[in-house]
């Protein structure tokens, strides 16, 4: 019926200004209340909408009966219409405000327009006893707004509410009695309206009139008690006037009286408390019944019976107020002021409401401190109370700047014991924080000390605006606040600021942090000349990047304090990391140790994530910079050593790890059979020869001239051999090495043309190699050997008589003929670089090796007088040589292999044998860039390439 009703409002200016929801969300007596919003404000407001053809009420009359039912009809209509104009006349804080004129349709419906209300009070005592009813359960009491968004109705009766809502009714009733000079007469639970601050408030003045006997101007008609209290059964109860609230004023002494009303208020109070809530007088609509209870003293409400409450009352309510209230004789009851003046409001809860009911007209400094003392008594509150009475009082003087700090302290603490926060925070908190701290901060720039104050306040409380605001509401209007706190030109603020990320980035999104965030960190922590500023930036920094700093930690300053990665989706990228962020630490000037250490932390973080390349490169050298500062203690230092160490080792792995996969190797420090350990790779990748009785230890300790390996260990005149390199032996024992199976680099060789089985073969345990043997010692018949032969190979060709010069030469001499070589004594006169550190063997007999050092005297004898006739010999890439190797065949029997290699030493020359030959001491080859001296001959040749035709 009412939707059809609302659709034929197309011709109205209500319905051409406001939108207004399908359904109606509560009654009032006859009007039905619909939510509506104001078209181009988009303010909230109530439309009351009253149908006449309700009160047909299906009766069928008579042609004369309906000629007067008409008339009474007109007359209820009439007294409707009064109602909102009678709103209109009177302007109260706790009367219901009228924003629209009554409309009435063509077909017979009127309407008018208010401040929004959420339900009336009759409303709200229905639901309850309906909760009540139904064993506790909540009904759900669900409304409609205009926009068609159904939501409950949460409005709680409890005992403070009750106060408080019998305190605005009775300041709203000495409003008409003492300013207006009217009187109600028709109070009741349909008479008062609960807005959406939980504010009550009084309508339902369609029975207003003036006290008999008023002398107050007012343009507000009188009624006749005679007329409306003759009870018309024909028409709905809610249009007439309601006995049961009625004082026995009207009905059997027919006075108009202001004390009348306080009767009235007194049944409501009870009606309040009593289950289920209805007046403890029960007319059924009837004059004569009416008078029927109050002949009675058990009937009528009084002290001796309870005031017929089916509850207990509150004690002060029910031994000083009701009795003074609901007395038969006027003159006994007490006046609207007197009643907010009694004992039953005399707590500090419903004081602090009649505090803030008139707080603009309090002084400054009566402002303050109710706002400091307000933070204790808040839990004290119902809940319903804070958010729809206190909350909105406080945010309504955030305009005051000097008290902006200590309003916000209250708000945040409202919100924190509120369950419903989070709506409460959108709908009431988050607008008004926008508007405060960015609107007005950019219409003035200049420094506020109270809005500082303010925003301080909010900083510190930010965990709760994060915790009770989406994602993209916390971006439209709290972070906006924060970044006009990092920019602002307190450094206190800015501090605070910063340190309020950790709350800040799990509510943000990636790009919104990079985008937006991080660049006014940035800015700020590059121009800045505060040194607490920039460490609270790095440590920023260091948030930013997705790790966490302990907060408790004595404020950070020490730089100290050790960050934790955690694992954040809107932590910033490596490309911002490496290229926004290192720059800026690169860029600090001041070596302060607080500042120093900061800068570890977020180079720390910054490392975890970057490239390696980019960490050896760039993060490394920033770090040896700042450990080097001159004010950094022994800790500190020992700090920023631990992580250069740290870093170092993940590019060393990585390298490593690339390098492996690049050459298609698992084990860099294995290398494949006969691979040159002096090629390109190093030492590192030679394989060494488990089998012949040695180790690699020893052999390294060799190699570096340590020491390591004794003479008597190698049994070649402390020269070590390799796999490739044929053994040196003295003339009268030759050391024999079994030939692998593995393919050997090409040796010289002098090979026989009629071989023979040596004479005599000695076998000799090695030094090492776990007592298996590893050489074999073969003393040869050299009267049996033929004439030695160069075998047919590469080196093949004949020795060059040496040519004296100052400059080593490398290139091979032109051949010659053997009959002009020249092994005399000239040669001896040079230095053999091969030669001894000590004298040559006397005898062939014995072989007593020399020590071995570093040098490779133990391989060589002086060759200088050496003679093997005409017989060609090659060169061993020098001009120099003086030792050869040749292949014996093996001996009859043997099972040794036919290529068995080994080295003789010719005789000396006559005249030169036992003569010490004088050398100079050959340097260690320890790289392929080392060279040897060598002085046969005047010439200096390199020590590599000789090791190299060698092996």
């Amino acid at each position: 019926m009412f939707t059809s009703a609302l659709k034929s409002f197309s011709a109205t200016n209500i319905t051409a200004n406001y939108s207004t929801s399908e359904h109606p969300i509560s009654s009032a007596g006859p009007w039905k209340i619909y939510d509506a919003t104001k078209k181009s404000t988009g303010n909230a407001y109530s439309v009351f909408v009253f149908d006449k053809r309700t009160l047909s009420n299906g009766n069928s009359l008579g042609r004369s009966g309906a000629a007067g039912f008409k008339r009474t009809v007109d007359e209820v209509v009439e007294r409707l219409k009064k109602e909102a104009s009678n709103l209109a006349k009177l302007r109260h804080p706790s009367i219901l405000e009228l924003v629209e004129p009554v409309e009435e349709l063509r077909n017979g419906v009127l309407q008018f327009v208010t401040e929004a209300v959420s339900a009336s009070l009759s409303s709200v005592l229905q639901e309850k006893d309906d909760q009540e009813r139904s064993g506790g359960r909540s009904s759900r009491f669900v409304t409609e707004d205009a926009s068609g968004v159904k939501k409950r109705r949460e409005i709680e009766i409890d005992e403070l509410e009750i106060q408080k809502g019998l305190l605005q009714v009775s300041q709203a009733l000495e409003f008409l009695h003492e300013n207006a000079g009217l009187v109600h007469c028709n109070l009741t639970p349909d008479a008062v309206l609960i807005n959406a601050k939980s504010d009550w408030k009084i309508s339902g003045l369609s029975f207003c009139s003036p006290a008999d006997n008023s002398t107050k101007p007012t343009s507000i008609q009188g009624i006749s008690l005679g007329e409306v209290l003759n009870i018309d059964p024909r028409l709905p109860r809610h249009v007439q006037l309601n006995l049961d609230y009625t004082s026995p004023d009207f009905v059997m002494d027919n006075n108009l009286t202001p004390s009348a009303d306080m009767y009235s208020l007194g049944l409501l109070a009870i009606a309040l408390y009593n289950s289920p809530h209805k007046s403890p007088l029960d007319s059924h609509g009837s004059v004569s019944s009416y008078k029927r209870l109050f002949s009675s003293g058990s009937t009528t409400p009084s002290a001796s019976n309870g005031f017929l409450s089916s509850r207990p009352l509150p004690k002060d309510l029910s031994s000083h107020v009701l009795p003074r209230l609901i007395a038969r004789r006027p003159a006994q009851r007490m006046a609207a002021r007197e009643f907010q003046e009694s004992e039953y409001f005399d707590n500090v809860l419903v004081s602090t409401i009649r505090f803030l009911d008139s707080f603009p007209a309090k002084t400054p400094n009566e402002k303050s401190q109710f706002m400091k003392g307000l933070n204790k008594v808040l839990p004290s509150f119902p809940k319903s109370v804070m958010e729809k009475k206190i909350l909105p009082a406080l945010l309504e003087e955030l305009k005051d700047r000097d008290l902006l700090s200590l309003i916000l302290q209250n708000v945040f603490k409202i919100i924190d014991l509120l369950p419903s926060a989070r709506r409460a925070f959108g709908d009431k908190v988050r607008p008004a924080l926008k508007e405060i701290f960015v609107v007005n901060a950019k219409q003035g720039q200049e420094k506020d000390p109270a809005r500082d104050a303010g925003l301080m306040i909010f900083l510190e409380n930010l965990s709760l605006a994060a915790d009770n605001s989406s994602g993209k509401e916390f971006k439209d209007d709290i972070l906006p606040v924060i970044l006009a706190a990092i920019e602002c030109p307190t450094p206190s603020i800015i501090d605070a600021a910063l340190r309020t990320l950790p709350s800040v980035l799990p509510v943000l999104d990636f790009s919104t942090i990079k985008n937006e965030l991080f660049p006014v960190v940035a800015t700020v922590f590059s121009k800045t000349n505060s040194l607490a500023i920039k460490v609270r930036g790095l440590q920023a920094f260091v948030i930013l990047c997705g790790g966490s700093t302990d907060a408790a930690a004595d404020d950070g300053l020490n730089g100290l304090i050790e960050n934790k990665k955690t694992s954040s989706s809107s932590a910033l990228d490596k490309y911002t990391m490496q290229e926004k962020i290192v720059p800026l630490i690169k860029a600090i000037k001041t070596k302060e140790p607080a500042v120093m250490m900061a800068a570890l932390n977020a180079l720390r973080i910054v490392g975890e994530n970057a490239d390696a390349d980019f960490v050896a490169m760039d993060i490394l050298p920033i770090l040896w910079s700042m450990s080097l500062g001159p004010l950094l203690d022994l800790r500190q230092f020992q700090t920023f050593m631990e992580l250069i160490k740290t870093l170092s080792r993940r590019v060393e792995d990585e390298q490593t790890k690339k390098l492996q996969e690049l050459s298609g190797t698992a084990n860099v420090g294995t290398a494949r059979p006969n691979e040159d350990f002096l090629a390109f790779g190093g030492v590192t990748g030679t394989t060494f020869d488990s089998g012949t009785g040695g180790n690699e230890d020893d052999f390294e300790a060799l190699v570096k001239g340590k020491g390591g390996m004794s003479a008597s260990s190698n049994g070649n005149n402390g020269f070590p051999s390799w796999d490739n390199t044929p053994s040196v032996m003295s003339p009268s024992t030759t050391t024999i090495r079994s030939s692998s199976s593995t393919p050997k680099t090409p040796s010289f060789s002098w090979s026989t043309q009629n071989p023979t089985s040596p004479s005599t073969t000695t076998m000799t345990q090695p030094a090492m190699g776990g007592g298996q043997p590893g050489f074999r010692t073969v003393t040869p018949d050299l009267a049996r050997f033929s004439t030695l032969a160069p075998s047919s190979t590469q080196y093949s060709r004949p020795l060059q008589p040496t040519q004296p010069s100052t400059q080593p030469s490398f290139q091979q001499a032109p051949q010659q003929t053997p009959s002009s070589i020249n092994w005399s004594a000239t040669a001896a006169a040079t230095s053999n670089p091969w030669g001894s550190s000590t004298s040559n063997y006397p005898n062939y007999s014995s072989h007593t090796p020399t020590q071995s050092g570093s040098s490779f005297g133990g391989m060589n004898t002086s060759m200088s007088n050496m003679s093997l006739g005409q017989q060609a010999r090659p060169s061993l890439g020098g001009s120099d040589s003086r030792n050869s190797s040749f292949s014996l065949p093996p001996p009859p029997g043997s099972s040794s292999s036919p290529n068995t290699s080994f080295s003789i030493k010719p005789p000396p020359a006559p005249g030169s044998w036992g003569a010490p030959t004088t050398q100079k001491p050959i340097a260690p080859i320890g790289n392929s860039g080392q060279q040897m001296n060598n002085n046969a001959g005047g010439k200096k040749s390199s020590g590599l390439d000789k090791y190299e035709s060698l092996i």
